[in-house]
């Protein structure tokens, strides 16, 4: 209990300089790793966050975690982490295995409810997203889809012949919610 508050100017200066530098080698990581690491997040770029943070804690301060031990994992954690997308980009297979799809939760109409239930999507989280868009009747609203990164999109209706529609790829537990 004596050290609750301070433990001596070593362990200090250790834990600030072990800070400095994990943070300079991730923001360099991630500058080399590209935009894909901080942007809107899938399940898989999530994980790679959470888990470096962890590892940056870790290199900072657990005496027995060296700085290099601690940079080392993060910088494989974002190699794994770009060989998986850049992987994904050429190989549908991949992408389908890895990547969630969009899936329908509003469309004409009427809530997909079983697609809510399956997602753990409230009426109440559709609805807020309907206001999010400055939407404030449900009959000016097409479809709401939840995204690869947890996202709602709400589509508004349209009087245009939609030509390449948006919601192609787009899971729906009902087949003929799009017919």
């Amino acid at each position: 209990m004596e050290h609750l508050f301070f433990d001596g100017f070593g362990d200090l200066g250790r834990t600030l300089l072990s800070a400095l530098i994990l943070y300079v080698a991730v923001i360099l990581f991630i500058r080399i790793s590209g935009k894909r690491s901080t942007s809107q997040m899938n399940n898989f770029d999530w994980v790679v966050t959470v888990a470096m943070g962890s590892l940056m804690a870790s290199g900072i301060l657990l005496k027995d975690i060296t700085i290099l031990e601690s940079a080392s994992a993060i910088a494989v954690l974002l190699l794994m982490q770009w060989l998986l997308t850049f992987t994904m980009v050429r190989s549908a297979m991949v992408a389908k295995v890895v990547r969630a799809e969009p899936t329908l939760l509003y469309h004409d109409d009427r809530f997909l409810t079983n697609a809510m239930r399956r997602e753990r999507v409230s009426e109440y989280e559709v609805l807020s997203a309907v206001r999010e868009n400055g939407v404030v009747d449900l009959a000016n609203v097409e479809s709401v889809i939840l995204e690869a990164n947890a996202a709602l999109s709400v589509l508004e209706k349209t009087d245009k012949k939609v030509q390449k529609p948006a919601l192609q790829d787009v899971h729906s537990l009902d087949p003929g919610a799009l017919s």
